[in-house]
């Protein structure tokens, strides 16, 4: 589910031009590993990410006000020049990838190893 929502993020946001395909494999790749519970996860850490994310939705959700808002100046710089500003591009996949990385650590808990406070990899 992870996979097709993160192509279809992509294809609102301008990102890519194909339309998401259920089935196939596309360009937009995800990898987030299944961890072994009992030997690399913290029993009682849950709790306690869930509240060590607030600060990082706090921040998201002025970054993804921003993106939506680049995202229509970008709408607007691919329907003059045809082509996606390149810096503008990089904050919205940077946005896309905290918000990603966010995800997995408190709302997947796939991880214990709290997520990077950047836009870059």
């Amino acid at each position: 589910m992870t996979r097709f929502s993160t192509r279809i993020y992509a294809y609102l946001m301008l990102l890519r031009d194909e339309y998401p395909s259920t089935d196939e494999e596309q360009a937009v790749h995800i990898d987030i590993p299944y961890p072994n519970a009992k030997e690399e996860l913290n029993r009682w850490l849950p709790l306690v990410k869930w509240i060590m994310a607030i600060p990082h939705y706090v921040v998201l959700c002025f970054l993804g006000i921003a993106a939506c808002v680049l995202v229509i100046i970008a709408w607007f710089a691919i329907l003059f020049t045809g082509r996606y500003p390149q810096s503008l591009f990089d904050f919205v996949v940077g946005v896309f990838r905290w918000s990603l990385r966010v995800e997995v650590y408190a709302l997947m808990l796939t991880t214990d190893r709290y997520p990077p406070s950047r836009l870059s990899d």
